[in-house]
């Protein structure tokens, strides 16, 4: 197939990732604050979009200096100098900041309202993925990191690894904190109210995931490899979950399986082009069992995210980044490689997720203090769609009924 023809269907279903996000989300949070929730993910896709076209593009390049906070945003305003297919790049590109922003808003599902919401969107994709993309991706010192170091393995994270899942995850537990509890936060409170939405959000993400890990593949070898991983390590992922939470729970639910995908799918990211097939399902079953137990973390340590973004985004971004320390083909530790690969890859880990959660919590933090960004108690416990959409997500009234006399 011709370069041109797969990067704009893998723009095309990567783009379709965000409104699967939205379902997956919605069908997570209460009936009353589902409008809300699926919201803020189309919000993001209309606000980083512009954003990206504007700015973001040029900013995740880098052409000076390796340590170059990010690129010039004013090299290209508005693409006005991209032509072709470079145009199908920077279309592909916007949809990965896109899905990033809206993942994090799944940390403060049922209590956020939707104008600060935008502007936390606005300032983080700029401030913080534009840059973190540069820093991996385009040039930047993460991607330089190996020789910088004298001669270690480059940095793998072929995509998103650090750049998405770590950058999102550690900027939901930054901004979950700075929103705190929701009113009555208990395991109770945690119940999805629409179990089917959720599993047609799960499906359209696996699909459009395949345009996500594949779109940038350099050949038809490697584009080979990168579909069967991300085939086999969500299907793994589903069988970590399940038996965990089989054990502890004494039921393997839906909503459980559908979330082992997501593991599944967020640890392969990284390193769906340099690893073989059985280290691949080894990673998603891995995956699919830490993510289980990791979504406990809210209940032990007391922060309330609310749809698991950290336990599932930031958990196994982080084992797939890692693991690839251990198990990256041809030099990783324990497959011909030495200790250089995991060095350079926890190097990544710890900077991404450092900066992310600082930044996410000081942006969160001036819009808390300035204009607020949480609703009132009393709109959060009647449900936000009402009094921040003026909608609703399910029209429960009867229609068409004859008054009786």
């Amino acid at each position: 197939m011709d370069t041109a023809v797969w990067v704009l269907i893998s723009t095309a279903m990567v783009l379709l990732m965000t409104p699967g996000l939205a379902f997956f989300y919605g069908g997570l949070v209460k009936e009353k604050s589902v409008v809300s929730m699926m919201m803020m993910s189309f919000g993001a896709l209309g606000l980083v979009a512009v954003l990206w076209i504007l700015i973001g593009a040029n900013m995740s390049s880098i052409d000076g200096s390796i340590w170059s906070f990010s690129g010039n945003p004013f090299s290209n305003f508005g693409q006005e100098g991209v032509a072709g297919a470079d145009l199908l790049n920077v279309a592909f590109g916007g949809t990965f900041a896109i899905i990033t922003t809206a993942l994090i808003s799944g940390a403060i599902a049922d209590r956020a309202r939707f104008g600060p919401w935008m502007i936390f969107a606005g300032v983080w994709a700029t401030l913080v993925y534009f840059p973190v993309a540069a820093w991996v991706w385009g040039g930047g010192w993460i991607q330089n990191l190996g020789d910088t170091l004298g001669g270690l393995p480059a940095v793998i994270d072929f995509a998103g690894g650090t750049a998405v899942h770590i950058n999102a995850g550690a900027a939901a537990l930054g901004l979950a904190l700075v929103l705190g509890k929701r009113v009555g936060f208990n395991k109770d409170i945690a119940q999805p109210h629409n179990v089917p939405l959720v599993l047609i959000g799960a499906a359209l993400l696996w699909f459009g995931w395949f345009g996500f890990n594949a779109g940038a593949a350099g050949s038809p070898d490697e584009a080979g490899l990168i579909v069967f991983n991300t085939l086999a390590a969500p299907a793994a992922g589903i069988l970590g979950w399940i038996v965990v939470e089989k054990i502890r729970t004494g039921k393997a639910t839906a909503v459980g399986a559908v979330s082992g995908v997501v593991a599944g799918l967020v640890a392969i990211t990284p390193a769906a082009a340099n690893l073989t097939p059985g280290w691949t399902l080894v990673l998603g079953l891995i995956a699919g069992a830490i993510c289980a137990l990791a979504i406990e973390l809210k209940f032990n340590m007391g922060f309330d995210d609310s749809l698991d973004v950290v336990g599932l985004h930031l958990v196994a971004g982080i084992t797939g980044t890692i693991y690839l320390g251990f198990f990256a083909t041809d030099t990783g530790l324990f497959v011909g490689g030495d200790a250089g690969q995991l060095v350079v890859q926890t190097v990544s880990v710890l900077a991404v997720a450092i900066f992310s959660f600082g930044a996410s919590w000081l942006i969160g933090t001036a819009i808390q203090k300035t204009i607020g960004f949480r609703v009132t108690s009393e709109e959060e416990i009647a449900g936000i769609d009402l009094a921040v959409h003026g909608e609703s997500g399910y029209a429960m009234q009867s229609r068409g009924t004859v008054p009786a006399e």
